[in-house]
């Protein structure tokens, strides 16, 4: 614990003096930091992605960086210091887990813990605070539509079983293919959105992340896609110049690798 705390410190301190000193540090407001704290948020979730546990370690310290600088430049404006941070997620998490804190007891389900942390947040507010307050406008719309549907769920709106969600995805497919035979772009966009947010719902339910899953769709794309690239340059040809059949016998033969 001793050596957790000295290093933390050596942070404060590492930035106080930055703050004073470097020309870019000083400069940096909290509007200036938002777009590169997402970035290394991003970063750190293509690190998961990989399970890469030495870039896991590296990006969460890119992230400390941040939460020391912006609690930096609060204390500067006199509003809060990285001391208050700590604070306020420290009783947040004890009144948030009172069966661990306190005396309420749980089914000892996970789902069950997360319905009362969701209702303990809308009373925080004294009972105001709608149930969908919170989801970042600016969210990403895969990651959103899912945290909307763990919100709601949180307050009881949910399938009874997870196998009906398979009724409403059925639906939303009919409902596009008959948007798109009437070629109406409006709709069919309208619709395709429908499609998406079912699907997400339908991941959430089976405890797949949507967002990993697509990714991890995305990478083994790309990876056949280069192998494909590879191979075609190594024949001495163009992919402009090859038929899609020929593309798809190179595309199998990455599968097969796999």
């Amino acid at each position: 614990m001793q050596r957790k705390l000295e290093a933390f410190k050596e942070l404060l301190e590492i930035m106080d003096e930055l703050r004073e000193k470097c020309p870019w540090d000083k400069k940096q407001t909290l509007e200036s930091l938002r777009k590169l704290t997402i970035e290394e948020t991003y970063e750190l979730g293509d690190a998961i992605l990989h399970n890469n546990l030495q870039d896991i370690k590296k990006e969460l310290g890119d992230l400390m960086l941040h939460i020391a600088f912006y609690s930096k430049i609060g204390s500067e404006k006199g509003e809060f210091d990285i001391g208050d941070v700590l604070e306020s997620i420290n009783k947040k998490l004890v009144y948030r887990h009172p069966h661990v804190f306190g005396d309420v007891e749980v089914d000892g389900s996970a789902k069950k813990v997360e319905e009362n942390w969701e209702a303990l947040k809308l009373k925080e507010k004294g009972g105001n605070k709608r149930v969908l307050e919170g989801v970042p406008v600016a969210m990403p719309a895969l990651v959103k539509a899912n945290r909307i549907q763990e919100k709601v769920r949180g307050v009881g709106f949910d399938w009874e079983h997870k196998e009906q969600v398979w009724e409403k995805v059925k639906e939303e497919v009919d409902e596009l293919g008959h948007e798109i035979g009437k070629m109406d772009k409006d709709k069919i966009e309208a619709e395709f959105g429908d499609l998406f947010f079912a699907m997400v719902n339908a991941a959430r339910l089976y405890d797949i992340d949507p967002e990993a899953a697509l990714e991890r769709t995305n990478l083994k794309f790309t990876k056949r896609f280069n192998y494909l690239e590879s191979k075609t340059l190594l024949k001495g040809k163009s992919l402009h110049d090859m038929s899609l059949a020929e593309m798809d016998v190179i595309w199998k033969e990455a599968k097969r690798k796999e």
